[in-house]
């Protein structure tokens, strides 16, 4: 049987969920562009979205395209798509990521489409979780998702957790003496509301959540000592549930299948009840990365530190429009 050509409408519906997945300081590094005539959407990097100073590789950038591409596949398949996927089709064009073809007609991949509603649900938490376990089905079902995307989740012991919450701290030290990050940052965060700001990209100041009382948890602090009035001071979980997700390579080929398994993990953990944050501090420095690594593991590189449990959903962040990201030829 032959496909439908795919309607315009639906594309934009298409990138309107991709553009919902996470990126790093929501820099929403990423254009769509879509052709008539093939069906295919193309996916590129917007280099005007990149942080040269937090992630001068775009290590960051790949994960941040690879989870809208991810949401992306999720989409289509609640739509009955089976999207045809080309990670790097043109090794001479560095900003285009992938290319997807919206003309397949097997059958949807149901797997996928059953984490459709958690697109919208999924935000990042800043806040206190409850000291509470997650249960084992739960956990191997987050290490499926990541193996389904060909990358690997891990729950390191408690000893190796609080060598990463060491880490932590002493990335966040590092940035504080770095000029160039920390203008970066301020760049990027916002220390009024959303609807003040009214900026569609950053991160607003709701989302921040309050600060610390000790460093129980790996929450990054975006506000960087500036003052925010009525934000206010909370306890975190002492015994938080970190993850670490991995790949065996690392290229870019490799970033942008953590992105994608790193965003099916997020859904799958959205669907099951769980909330969820990010760090990314001790990666950004080589030799910190390496030792985030859990040794009891076969994962070779470390790409994201999730943290994990139940408390309550982190509030929206603002979205760029998606005539703004999407070019259609």
């Amino acid at each position: 049987m032959t496909a439908q050509p795919i309607d315009v409408n639906v594309v934009s519906e298409l990138v309107a969920e991709a553009a919902a997945a996470p990126s790093q300081h929501n820099a929403q590094p990423w254009r769509f562009r879509f052709l008539r005539d093939s069906a295919v959407l193309r996916l590129y990097a917007d280099p005007e979205r990149t942080l040269p100073h937090i992630d001068p590789d775009r290590r960051g950038l790949h994960l941040g395209c690879g989870a809208a591409l991810l949401n992306l596949r999720v989409a289509a398949a609640a739509k009955g798509l089976t999207p045809a996927v080309r990670l790097l089709p043109d090794l001479d064009d560095a900003e285009l990521l992938a290319e997807v073809g919206l003309r397949g007609s097997a059958s949807p991949d149901e797997a996928l489409a059953r984490l459709y509603p958690a697109i919208s649900r999924r935000h990042s938490s800043r806040f206190p979780f409850r000291d509470e376990q997650i249960p084992a089905a739960v956990v191997e079902r987050l290490c499926d998702a990541a193996h389904a995307e060909g990358a690997q989740l891990v729950f390191p012991g408690a000893w190796h957790v609080r060598e990463i919450l060491e880490l932590v701290q002493d990335a966040e030290g590092r940035q504080a003496m770095d000029p160039g990050i920390l203008g970066e940052t301020a760049q990027w965060t916002r220390t009024e509301p959303s609807d003040v700001v009214g900026a569609p990209d950053g991160i607003p100041a709701e989302a921040f959540g309050p600060r610390q009382h000790g460093t129980t948890a790996p929450v990054r602090d975006f506000a960087l000592g500036r003052p925010m009035p009525g934000r206010g001071w909370a306890p975190f979980e002492k015994n938080p549930h970190i993850a670490l997700l991995g790949t065996g390579h690392d290229g870019p080929g490799d970033w942008l299948l953590a992105g994608q398994a790193l965003e099916r993990v997020l859904l799958q953990a959205t669907a099951d009840g769980l909330v969820a944050s990010m760090t990314s501090q001790p990666l950004e420095w080589p030799e910190f990365r390496w030792v985030a690594r859990d040794p009891f593991s076969a994962m070779a590189h470390v790409q994201m530190v999730l943290r994990l449990g139940y408390g309550p959903e982190g509030p929206a962040s603002p979205r760029r429009p998606v005539a703004d990201v999407l070019d259609i030829a």
